[in-house]
Parts: C-alpha cells; sequence; structure tokens
C-alpha cells in the first residue's frame, strides 16, 4: 500500500520538473511513512512513497524490470504467488517475492491482457521505453484511487491524491461547477469527475493508455454482471456464500506487517473475523465506541471477539467535531460531506498504534442489498410501473410540492420525499434516494452565477447513465449497479482510503474480492431482498457462525448527530458557519437562503443539519485546499 505520482511529457522528450515531482511525493508522505523512490526516463518521472507491507526488502518502488519497464504501484495483488509461478513457466526470472516485481513482469510480458488477471486492489502506471508508451489503470471497484490531468504545456501528471497534484504548482486549478452540483446533491464528487476543471479520476474497472502526440481515453476492462443464476438453491447459495467469503479472507490476510480487522456491531464485519478466526494464527480486532449509546456498537463487537478468541482493542472516540473538521477536509482533499468520515478517521488513527493492515466489513451493503433504501425504492418502483409518468406527475407531483417535510415525524408520516419519488423516473427517484440532500434544497443552496454556469446539468444525470449502463429491467439490479459505479467508490471507498492512509494504515475489504463480486452478480433478487429482509443471504449464510439473534440485531451505524451538534447552545460549528468567510465569497451558494436554513435549524421549526453541514464541508475544503 502506497502513494504514487508522475509527470509524463505528451509531446517530446523534454525533461521532468523533478522539484514539482518531489512536492507531489512530499504531499502523499503519509501513505507511504516506510520508503521514498524516484525514477526517471527520457520526458518521464515517476515518484513513490512506500507502506511495507509484502516483502519489506524486496518491493521498493518504482519497479523496473530486466527489460527496462517501470511499475509505479499502489495497491495489493493478492494473487501474486500464482502468477509469479505462471510467469516462470514461461521463462521469467523473479529475484523477489513481492508482488510488485510480479505485477512489472507480467505487464513487461503480457501489457494490459495480464490486468484482467489480478486478483487484488489497485493503481498503477506502468512506462514502457519500447512502445514510449504509459499504461495507467484502476482496480474493478475503485478501491484504490488515481487523479491525472495535463498541464498547459502538454505533460501529464497523476498521483493517488488531489493534493498532490495540487502540490505540484503545474496547474491552474478552478473549481468545476458541475462537480460542486454533484457535490452538494451527493455529498461527494462521483467519478470521474473531481472538483477542478481539468483534473479528472481514472474510474473504476478502466485503463488507459497514452502515448505521445496521440489521443486517448479510459477504456473499461471490467464491469458488474448481474445475471442471475435461477438454478441454484438458496441453502446451496448460503454454502458457497461462506467458501467465497473464507477463501478472500484467507487471501487477503497474506502480509508481513501486523494485520488485524475493523471490528463493529454489524454482520460483516463479524463475519470477516469468523473466518480470520477460522484460518487459523493471532486475530487482532480493532472497534471504536462513543459515549452517544445509539451509536455503540461495543458490546457486540465484544461479543465476537471473545467467541473467537481475538485480542480485542476497544477505542472510545469523543467526537470534538469543530477540532476534526479542517483535518478531515485537508486529508479528503475534495470537498465531502458524510460525516461518517469524522469517526473513521479516529478509529484509523486509533488501529494504527496496534496494526499496519486491517480487514473490514466494506461492501456487504453494496453486494448484499443492505441499505435500507432498497425495499422502499422497490415499493415506488411498483407503484410507478402501474401508471404512466404523465399522471404520477399531476398525481404525486402535486401532492409533494404542498405537503410539509416533515423531518421529525416516523418514517410513514414523511410523505413529502415519498410523493416526490413517485412523481419522478426510476432514476430520478433513486439519485434522491442517494442524496444528502433533496434536489428543491440543494438548487436553493445554489447562487444565481452558479445556476447559470450549470445550465440544463442535473446531478441527477450520474445515477441516469449508471443506470442506462446497467441494461437491465430488474429495479434492484440496477439500483445495485449504480451503487456499485458511484456510491461504493465515490462514497464508501473515498472514505476508508483517505481516513486509513492519512496514517499510514492500509484497509482491505475481502466483500469485494473480484470472484465474490462477480458471483454475488448470479445470485437472484430475492436471495438478496425479501418481505423486507435486507442481506438475506449473507444474514442466513453467517448464523451458524455469529448466531440467529446476532445476524438479525439493528445496525446502528457511523451517522453523527449533526443536526444536534449544530442545535447546541454557542455551537462551534454553528459559529464556525455563520463567521467564515470561504463559503460566503466563493460566488457559487446562495447565502441568504444559507443563512436563512441555518436561523430555520436553530430554531427547531425545520431540519436543515445535513445541508448545513455540507457548506461546512465545502468551506473547510475552500479553506485548507486551495
Amino acid at each position: 500500500m502506497c502513494g504514487i505520482a508522475g509527470i509524463v511529457d505528451l509531446k517530446s522528450d523534454r525533461d521532468v520538473d523533478r522539484d514539482a515531482l518531489k512536492r507531489m511525493a512530499d504531499a502523499i508522505a503519509h501513505r507511504g511513512p516506510d520508503g521514498e523512490g524516484y525514477y526517471y526516463d527520457k520526458g518521464v518521472g515517476f515518484a513513490h512513497r512506500r507502506l511495507a507491507i509484502i516483502d519489506k526488502a524486496g518491493g521498493a518502488q518504482p519497479f523496473v524490470t530486466v527489460s527496462g519497464g517501470a511499475l509505479n504501484y499502489n495497491g495489493e495483488i493478492y494473487n501474486y504467488d500464482e502468477l509469479g509461478r505462471a510467469l516462470e513457466r514461461q521463462g521469467a526470472m523473479l529475484k523477489t517475492r513481492s508482488d510488485t516485481e510480479v505485477l512489472a513482469q507480467g505487464l513487461a510480458a503480457h501489457s494490459d491482457a495480464f490486468i484482467r488477471d489480478l486478483r487484488g486492489m489497485f493503481a498503477f502506471a506502468f512506462w514502457n521505453p519500447e512502445t514510449q508508451s504509459l499504461l495507467l489503470a484502476r482496480d474493478r471497484l475503485g478501491e484504490k484511487p488515481l487523479y491525472y490531468a495535463v498541464t498547459d504545456d502538454g505533460f501529464m501528471i497523476f498521483a493517488s491524491e488531489i493534493g498532490a497534484l495540487r502540490a505540484s504548482n503545474l496547474l491552474t486549478l478552478d473549481l468545476n461547477s458541475e462537480a460542486v452540483a454533484d457535490y452538494f446533491f451527493y455529498g461527494y464528487t462521483p467519478d470521474p469527475k473531481s472538483i477542478y476543471e481539468g483534473v479528472k479520476k481514472l474510474p473504476p474497472g478502466h485503463m488507459m493508455t497514452v502515448r505521445r502526440n496521440r489521443q486517448f481515453a479510459p477504456e473499461r476492462y471490467w464491469r458488474p454482471s448481474f445475471a442471475a443464476d435461477k438454478g441454484i438453491g438458496f441453502d446451496d447459495a448460503c454454502a458457497s456464500l461462506r467458501e467465497k467469503l473464507d477463501d478472500a479472507v484467507t487471501t487477503q490476510m497474506v502480509s508481513d506487517a501486523p494485520l488485524g480487522a475493523f471490528l463493529s456491531g454489524g454482520v460483516d464485519s463479524a463475519g470477516i473475523v469468523a473466518s480470520m478466526a477460522a484460518a487459523g494464527g493471532d486475530l487482532i480486532a480493532c472497534t471504536v465506541g462513543f459515549d452517544e449509546a445509539t451509536h455503540d456498537e461495543r458490546a457486540g463487537a465484544r461479543e465476537i471477539a471473545q467467541k473467537y478468541g481475538a485480542d480485542h482493542h476497544e477505542f472510545v472516540a469523543n467526537i470534538e467535531a469543530d477540532d476534526l473538521i479542517d483535518k478531515v477536509a485537508l486529508a479528503y482533499g475534495e470537498p465531502f460531506a458524510d460525516s461518517s468520515a469524522l469517526p473513521s478517521y479516529i478509529v484509523s488513527e486509533l488501529a494504527r498504534r496496534h496494526v499496519t493492515v486491517a480487514l473490514s466489513g466494506d461492501g456487504g451493503d453494496e453486494l448484499f442489498a443492505g441499505y435500507r433504501r432498497y425495499p422502499f425504492f422497490l415499493n415506488e418502483e411498483r407503484l410507478r410501473a402501474r401508471l404512466p409518468l404523465f399522471l404520477r406527475q399531476s398525481l404525486f407531483g402535486a401532492a409533494g410540492a404542498i405537503y410539509p417535510k416533515l423531518d421529525w415525524a416516523p418514517r410513514f408520516l414523511r410523505a413529502k420525499s415519498t410523493f416526490q419519488a413517485l412523481a419522478a423516473t426510476r432514476a430520478d427517484a433513486y439519485a434522491a434516494a442517494v442524496a444528502i440532500n433533496l434536489p428543491d434544497r440543494s438548487h436553493a443552496m445554489a447562487s444565481a452565477d452558479m445556476i447559470q454556469q450549470l445550465g440544463n446539468y442535473r446531478p441527477q444525470s450520474v445515477i441516469a447513465d449508471a443506470m442506462n449502463d446497467a441494461d437491465t429491467d430488474d429495479p434492484l439490479a440496477a439500483a445495485q449497479y449504480a451503487d456499485l459505479a458511484t456510491w461504493l467508490p465515490g462514497r464508501m471507498l473515498t472514505k476508508v482510503d483517505r481516513a486509513s492512509m492519512a496514517h499510514g494504515l492500509e484497509v482491505r475489504p475481502p466483500l469485494l474480492d473480484p470472484q465474490l463480486v462477480d458471483w454475488a452478480g448470479t445470485l437472484p433478487g430475492e436471495f438478496k431482498l425479501k418481505n423486507g429482509q435486507r442481506k438475506r443471504i449473507l444474514k442466513a449464510a453467517l448464523a451458524p457462525r455469529l448466531g440467529a439473534d446476532y445476524v438479525n440485531r439493528t445496525k446502528r451505524g457511523f451517522d453523527m448527530p449533526v443536526s444536534a451538534w449544530l442545535r447546541k447552545p454557542d455551537s462551534p460549528l454553528m459559529a464556525r458557519l455563520s463567521s467564515s468567510k470561504a463559503w460566503r465569497e466563493c460566488g457559487l451558494l446562495n447565502v441568504p437562503a444559507i443563512d436563512k436554513m441555518a436561523d430555520t435549524h436553530k430554531a427547531g421549526s425545520r431540519d436543515c443539519g445535513q445541508e448545513l453541514w455540507s457548506v461546512i464541508m465545502f468551506d473547510a475544503f475552500l479553506r485548507t485546499n486551495r
């Protein structure tokens, strides 16, 4: 696990700016505290910061093959031993026992075809001096990040984090108005955009070959598939899930550094710990708790740790939000409004005291339909299917416009968003389901200049594009595909990567193992969600190990009580919001409308906590990253 950066001349073989490359490497030093390396060729420069996990002596980078190819790589290839043996049968002479050398030699021998054989998480750059080409690639689901841009004088620069591109001082960084609109709708910037004009993210499951004086564009090498196998029985599928989970966990436990697990009170992380225990060896588990009982899951985690004999480390996270906001904003490099980024940042810092690698339960909700929004979306879809759009817009659109938004009421009384969803298309309805701010509110937060810049652009198009790409009539499959393409890489995996790597901690999610992901796509929808029961097959598969009571308990989650924080007397968050000039003077936000939201929220007549939090985090981004 590392940080990478590079500069490549797209026109000829001009010397790269070595000072700029050094600044880029320094900006991502937290991702690789164990080593620093550089590679230079005509018109090419690579920088690498290393977090040593596998073959600490032999895995230094950038790695140069016997044929002269140079690899700059961030990630882990879990099947590197198997791939290495295959390369040796083909005549390769491997000198180390690192996955880095296997990846480099495989790319040298097979070029981009080798990517499809990789089982792991990765973002890399491979320079081939014979063909004078640069190959960039990112893993299937976007576990590892890769940003890139082209300078005005014709150099491509790339890095693991956007802060490294900023540190190069080689770019003029202007905010992308569409990305800002996406942020205030979704709470993050979906791939392939970044918050800046001209800076892009290589999308998950894509690679890109760059040659001098030629056009280049990302090319997809993998996509999620949801072709259900109707012939598999539920009990057989449960047995297969246990086998595949055990295999994924065992495969990802390879490490020459201390390894453990994040253990919450949920089924996903508990299932990972159970598989780790079955694999044998010492077991370290780390749990974060909170003083608020509604957010504290230490009791459930303690139960699993005792059951499997884990060396269990519990931490109590005292969230002082005002002290953390700027640290988190700097770590993320782009505005990020998921409030659980704060406890994620803290637990990563605390876990790093005991382990260098941690297995996590990320991915279970996306693969096995664990989110609360899925059953609501399916129920809405059944009604949408019975009435044409024009009729739904007439009936439910009017009701949604006049019905109050009762944030404080029980769900069955919160009909405004339901009416709005029923009046919308499938894609617009699901976009609203995953949004942090509903369309009318996010639109009201934009300034007149911002609205003019956006023209006809709608953030909902992100979900619409993903659902169209899914090419399925199954609404659950379409929603899951959209989540795997947008929500998972842009929000969930970004949150984990930046929070953990800020402290030099590698996090691996076995549930996102490529073989497990491909298999999960073949499961019938009713295996995942039936009669409102979410993650049905995962709970059934793990019940023999964890207990029926455990798998059916309510998951509390990591969401922070932002609305309550903002209503506290003399709230430091509200003081920050009212006093900061950054968001007020950026020209993109409707300042009077947001001030009115703040007054309404303080008065308790309307919950605007999430909208105000998104402004606070945008303000922190402006202050720390520009």
